[in-house]
Order: structure tokens, then sequence, then C-alpha cells
């Protein structure tokens, strides 16, 4: 109970899917026993959760229709990831002037139009790509059980029922809030990052694609009208600076020169080194079949340590 008392007080990112139905806020369950229930909660009931998260945000947001201009875009852009069937995604455009994209639990993918317009193809195929290992690496998961932990703690539970529950609008949009406000650790952060460098290197997009995007983000944080823009993307994705140093070194590391006409990377012909890239914890086949002009794909791959 000790161990439980601290993850409550100090508790900063998880994921959980609970059918949690919410019959009555003043019920007489304390802190420590919806702490249980969060901390025992099971994938299959986060992602059932970031389901009923999703349409409950679905439903607050004006998502563009299929022959819409960047939904049509969107298309084009997942059409070069060849190697994540096994995600199951759904993805669809919010029109908003945010700059921002994420992914959720249950597979979902949502990129808003202020990050569409603010870069190009590649960087928000980097972008997503960057999402995606978020959800490979179970950091989605993750902040989802952590904000559920708060916000059960907040509420209360008084009845439990796996199948046919639901969460109350009210306590959605509290989680909601929870995971808007809890950052991604720099060690997630920086796994993710190298998620989306592999995900370029293996689909044929320009291996620089994730840091000219952070460079974006570093160039409108610059800009006081588009500070509250970025705000909710920026506190969720925090040294972007040092981010930015740490994609251009994996670039350089693994023999790839920056193209200085344009944004594409291109990799020495006379490269003699091995490089090295870092491989996605999960993926399919290594498609190459992208019609940008990249450097070739490396040979050897390392796969990065899970935290």
């Amino acid at each position: 109970m000790k161990k439980l008392a601290l993850l409550c007080a100090v508790v900063i990112s998880l994921a959980s899917c609970s059918t949690l139905k919410i019959v009555d806020q003043n019920a007489a369950v304390n802190a420590g026993a919806a702490a249980v229930q969060a901390l025992t909660i099971s994938d299959a009931q986060v992602k059932q959760l970031c389901s009923q998260y999703m349409v409950e945000s679905d439903g607050q947001n004006t998502i563009l229709p299929a022959n819409n201009d960047y939904t049509q875009r969107l298309d084009r852009i997942m059409a070069r990831f060849h190697n994540i069937s096994n995600l199951d995604l759904n993805y669809k455009v919010y029109q908003s002037n945010t700059v921002n994209a994420f992914a959720s639990g249950d597979g979902s993918v949502r990129v808003y139009t202020g990050l569409m317009d603010a870069m190009n193809d590649d960087e928000v195929f980097a972008v997503i790509g960057h999402e995606l290992g978020h959800l490979i690496n179970k950091d989605v998961r993750d902040a989802y059980r952590a904000a559920y932990l708060v916000v059960a703690a907040r509420y209360g539970i008084a009845a439990v029922n796996t199948t046919a529950g639901a969460l109350s609008t009210g306590f959605l949009g509290d989680l909601g809030q929870e995971l808007a406000s809890n950052a991604y650790s720099r060690r997630q952060e920086t796994q993710a990052d190298e998620t989306a460098f592999q995900f370029c290197i293996q689909n044929g997009v320009d291996p620089y694609a994730m840091y000219h995007a952070l460079n974006v983000l570093i160039e409108l944080s610059g800009q006081t009208s588009q500070q509250s823009r970025l705000q909710e993307l920026l506190s969720t994705h925090p040294d972007t600076y040092k981010r930015a140093a740490h994609v251009k070194e994996m670039c350089e590391a693994a023999g790839y020169k920056m193209n200085t006409s344009g944004t594409t990377g291109t990799k020495p012909s006379g490269n003699t080194t091995t490089p090295k890239t870092v491989k996605p914890s999960q993926n399919g086949s290594n498609n190459n079949s992208g019609s940008n002009n990249t450097g070739t794909k490396p040979k050897k791959t390392v796969t990065p340590k899970k935290g």
C-alpha cells in the first residue's frame, strides 16, 4: 500500500482502457482502490478505453471527409508506410490550426491541418512515424494508464463491468486534460525519434525528415502568433533542440549527407563505413519503394533497448 500511495502522488504517464461505469461520483471508493484498478488493467481494457476516448475526441473535433484535399494528402502519406499492417490503424484529419498529431492505443491516428500546413509530406510522414513509435513502444498505453490512475482516484469508481460499462463524458474529458498535461520522458522521445528515423529508411523517405520537422517546430515556437498553436505538442514533446541534434547525429552516423539544395538527405556513394541505424521494435517487410530521392538503405540495423 505504501508503494500504491506513492504512485498515486507522483504518477506522470500511463494508459488504461477500462469499461468502467461511473455510477455515482460520490460513491465510497477510495483512491487506493482506484489505483489498484488502474495498475491491474489489461491491455485489452486499455484498448477499449482508448476507443471510448477517441469517440469523445472525434465528436469534439471537425473530421474532414474522404474527398477533402487534406484527407487525400494524408492517404498518400500513409500509403508510403509499407510495414505497419500489424498495427491495425485508422487515421483521420482534424480541421484545426493546432500544430499537432497523435496516435491512440486503439490504433487511431489523428493529424491536424495546422501541422499539415506547416510541414511537407516527408516531415508529416516522420511526425506520424514518431507517434507510431510511441504506440509500438507502449508509451501510449502507459500514458493512458497513468492518466486514468489520476482521474479514477479523483472520481471514485462505484461499479465495474468489463463488457457493457461506459465512462462518462466528464470522465473522458478529464482524462484528455490529464493526457495533455503529461509529457513523455526524454528516453521515450528519443526512442520514438529513432523509430521515425528507421521508418524513413525502410520506406524510402528523406532520412533527415524528422530533423527538419523538429526544426519547423523550433522555428514556429519563436513566433508569438504560433505559440498557442504549438502549446500542446511542445508540452508533451520536450527538449526539441536536443532531439533535433540527436536525429541529425543518427543521420550522419548512418552515412547520410543532407542535400544543401533541398531537404532530401543522400548517402555519399564512396562511403565504405557500415552504417548503424535503429530498428523499430515491430515491423513488417522492409520496403524502400518510396519515390523520393533518398539515400540507399543501410546494410546493418541495431535494435534499440526497450525501457
